[in-house]
């Protein structure tokens, strides 16, 4: 094969290859989310020490609105669709709170929906802005009633997950 031959080739390649990726969709990773699986680092604490989102309210009170590598127990109620980025969860008093990935760097399987996780990370309380709130509306898929809804900016726990654990 000459010169020119073999870079054409490559070049063709790569072209391919670009676009193979290009046209593949991202969404969240697979898997069942089954009792076990951890998502992230590796979550050392047991279930029976978590603490519940009451403990870590007072906390994020006392602590100046930051708490940082706390563990936290609850049920999953949704899932980013688009990547797996982010989620909610509904704790024992049935109050829900937001969780994203640590530094963007790590995602969850949509089936981790209904299922009890133990969460370890840092958990802060912040004023969200309307557009952020409207953004995940939309990654949830509410209605465009329930977004136009959405007019004020909301305070609310935001958990930041180092690691997710299935329990149950």
């Amino acid at each position: 094969m000459n010169f020119k031959a073999f870079f054409f080739t490559a070049a063709l390649a790569t072209a391919s290859l670009i676009s193979a990726q290009e046209g593949k969709k991202m969404g969240p990773p697979e898997g069942n989310a089954l009792v076990g699986d951890t998502y992230g680092a590796v979550v050392t604490t047991p279930e029976s020490k978590a603490i519940s989102v009451e403990k870590l309210s007072k906390k994020l009170k006392k602590d100046n609105k930051k708490v940082e590598n706390v563990a936290i127990t609850g049920k999953v109620t949704d899932v980013c669709d688009k990547k797996g980025c982010w989620l909610t969860i509904e704790t024992e008093d049935q109050s829900k709170f937001f969780v994203k990935m640590k530094d963007y760097g790590f995602f969850v399987p949509t089936a981790l929906k209904g299922k009890n996780v133990v969460l370890e990370g840092t958990a802060e309380r912040k004023v969200i802005s309307v557009d952020e709130q409207k953004h995940y509306a939309e990654d949830a898929k509410k209605s465009a009633q329930e977004i136009a809804a959405i007019t004020k900016p909301q305070e609310e726990i935001r958990f930041f997950a180092d690691g997710i654990k299935v329990v149950k």
